[in-house]
This record gives C-alpha cells, sequence and structure tokens, in this order.
C-alpha cells in the first residue's frame, strides 16, 4: 500500500461530463491505499480462505427483476464482445452480453480461464465481492473523494493522472480503447482487455491504474453531484465528503430497485471516440448486484 497524505482538492470538472460537476473545493484525511488494483491472484487466495462464492457465481432470483427473461435466470455475468461494425453507441446492448458461466475465474465465459493472468485485475466481482474482501483483508473500500484525490497523484485539477495531455508525446499511460469503439482497437497501448498491474507509469503517489484497465468500485452511493461541497472560493471547505443517500441512488428507467454506487477511473473500454472516461474526475452508477468484465476494486485503510 502506498501513503496518501491527504488535503484539499479540486473535485470533479466543469470540462467533460454533467455529472461530475460542478468543480469544487474538498478536504480528506490521511489513509493508505493499495498501489494497484486487487488481482485474480490476491482474490484467489481470498476466495481459498474464505470460500468465498461471488454474486456472478450465484443465480439470480427472478422476483428481484421485474420482467427477467427465464434465460437469464443462471449464473453468470456481463461481457465485452467487439462488434464487427460500426454500431449506434447509445445503445450498449450492442456489445454486451450475459454470459452464462462467466464469472471471476472464467472472465470471457466458462470456456475461459484465468491461466497466465495472475498479475491481472480481478473482474466480475460485484459490490458486495468487493466489500467482502476488503473486511477480509482488514480494509474498506474507498470514499468517491478519497479515490479521486489518490488517482490525482497531487497534481491541481488537471484532466489526467499524469496531466493535461492524454498521450503526452504519444506514450500510453493507461489501459483505454484506441480507435473506433466498439469494433476497432488499435491497440496502441499493448492490451485488447485488462493488462498487467503495474503496465504503466505510476502516478504522483505511486499509484498504477487509477486510470483505465478497470472501473473500481467505491463506497458512496451514486446521485448527480448533491454532496455538501462548496464552490471555488468559498471559505468553507467540506471535509471527507460523502455522496447520495442510499434511496436517491436508484435508477428511474429500471423497474428493479436495486441501488447504485459510484465507479471510479475508466476501464480498458474507455476511448477519445466513445466515453471519455479515463480521468479522475469521471465517475459511473452501477448497481451493486452487477458484475462485468470491466470493473474491478482497491482498497484502503484510513489513519486515526
Amino acid at each position: 500500500m502506498a501513503f496518501v497524505p491527504g488535503g484539499v482538492f479540486t473535485m470533479g470538472s466543469d470540462r467533460f461530463y454533467p455529472e461530475e460537476a460542478p468543480a469544487c473545493r474538498v478536504r480528506v484525511d490521511p489513509f493508505f491505499i493499495d498501489e494497484a488494483p486487487v488481482t485474480n491472484a490476491d482474490f484467489a487466495r481470498f476466495v481459498a480462505a474464505t470460500g468465498h462464492v461471488t454474486c456472478a457465481e450465484i443465480a439470480p432470483d427472478p422476483k428481484d427483476y421485474p420482467g427477467m427473461l427465464p434465460e437469464l435466470a443462471h449464473a453468470g455475468s456481463a461481457v465485452f464482445t467487439r462488434t464487427d461494425r460500426p454500431v449506434d453507441t447509445r445503445d450498449p446492448s450492442q456489445w454486451w452480453r450475459f454470459v452464462l458461466g462467466a464469472d471471476w475465474r472464467h472472465p470471457c465465459g466458462p470456456d475461459s480461464s484465468i491461466d497466465g493472468l495472475d498479475d491481472h485485475p480481478v473482474v466480475h466481482v460485484a459490490c458486495a465481492d468487493a466489500e467482502a474482501y476488503a473486511r477480509w483483508a482488514g480494509k474498506a473500500l474507498p470514499t468517491e473523494a478519497e479515490w479521486e484525490f489518490a488517482a490525482r497523484g497531487g497534481l491541481e485539477d488537471a484532466d489526467y493522472a499524469w496531466g493535461d495531455e492524454l498521450a503526452p508525446d504519444g506514450r500510453m499511460m493507461a489501459n483505454y480503447w484506441q480507435g473506433l469503439f466498439p469494433y476497432a482497437n488499435t491497440l496502441d497501448d499493448g492490451w485488447e482487455r485488462t493488462s498487467p498491474i503495474r503496465s504503466f507509469p505510476p502516478n504522483g503517489y505511486g499509484l498504477h491504474d487509477m486510470i483505465g484497465n478497470v472501473w473500481e468500485w467505491t463506497s458512496d452511493w451514486y446521485a448527480p453531484p448533491k454532496i455538501e461541497r462548496k464552490a471555488k472560493g468559498s471559505c468553507c471547505i467540506p471535509a471527507n465528503p460523502r455522496g447520495a443517500r442510499r434511496h436517491d441512488s436508484f435508477d428511474p428507467q429500471s423497474p428493479a430497485r436495486i441501488p447504485r454506487r459510484v465507479l471510479k477511473g475508466g476501464s480498458h473500454l474507455c476511448a477519445p471516440s466513445y466515453c471519455q472516461r479515463y480521468r479522475p474526475a469521471a465517475r459511473h452508477p452501477e448497481a451493486i448486484d452487477t458484475s462485468t468484465s470491466h470493473i474491478g476494486f482497491r482498497c484502503i485503510i484510513r489513519v486515526g
């Protein structure tokens, strides 16, 4: 783990997506944070010690999901599938498939495995799986503010974890999608899906993969920014802000009443042509029961 000193910083951004605004000054206390996402090897040790069964390995109860198709009432998880041509990027169902038998041991489906992927981030973990690992390890999931402060690496209000240029001098600084999403990936960064942790330079706090590779769970409920922040120039700076209330996190477009948490960091599927969320300020809602092939996590230990 690496020590993050805490302090005051500008959280959010007014330059990209509306859910990141307004950019405001907040303060966080010091903490230790994992230098990289939890890996397959890490998670395997946890499962061996506890017998934990992930959400993706348990068939969902149709009573919890109004309108669920019978064929989906089986254990599985969402797997990204590259399309063979341009598609309407407003419709994620074009590239996401619910694959029976997909789980952390079988990231692309039952015929796949994590052999040779020990140092890749674990995926297909729902929020409860990440929390269970954190408890076992004597740690916790970070808040959104803690995560974002750590990701910035000491840089104030920079667009990326390394500055204001996505690929300085053409150098790939993170695992994200290059090319036209979701069908043409030029693989300039060398990776189609996840990459081994520490494949890219650390930020100013010595942290790897805070941007790209996999989205990461936080402990905050998701809603458009309503936390007690203060605008730039205010004399009062809130300390250790938290996100929305649980009952405000439900997706108003979904009949299933499943609360959502904030994901941070973007993933290998974020692209300049589609989802520019490979930035510290970026945030995304995810239902707590959902696992995918591009979501992982890391943990923290708070000081004091």
